[in-house]
């Protein structure tokens, strides 16, 4: 399947538009992890164990997008959007949605 953050895709034709699709994927970080994300903002550098949830939040909101999309008779996905949000009390929890439009191309 293509997905692509384009309206269109060079060389294809859209045939029909099935309709809009997203997937979503929400996270939680333990404790331990807050802790050495908090060391590393003391002493500076990057958050590995961070890249890693975030990565991962964004594999599971495209697949569902995909699968939505494939559910639909789709062959492609135009105009996807990433979207990442921080959720709950002390905002704890690690949001990623991915949604766009699933297309039959040719």
């Amino acid at each position: 399947m293509i997905i692509t953050t384009t309206p269109q895709i060079e060389g294809k034709r859209i045939l029909d538009y099935r309709g809009v699709v997203a997937g979503e994927a929400i996270l939680g970080a333990n404790v331990f992890k807050d802790m050495f994300a908090g060391l590393r903002d003391i002493v500076g550098g990057r958050s590995g164990t961070y890249e890693r949830e975030l990565q991962r939040a964004r594999e599971i909101a495209m697949q569902e997008l995909q699968q939505r999309a494939a559910d639909l008779g789709a062959n492609a996905v135009v105009g996807i959007d990433l979207d990442y949000e921080v959720l709950g009390s002390g905002n704890g929890m690690l949001m990623v949605s991915a949604s766009g439009t699933a297309v039959v191309i040719d």
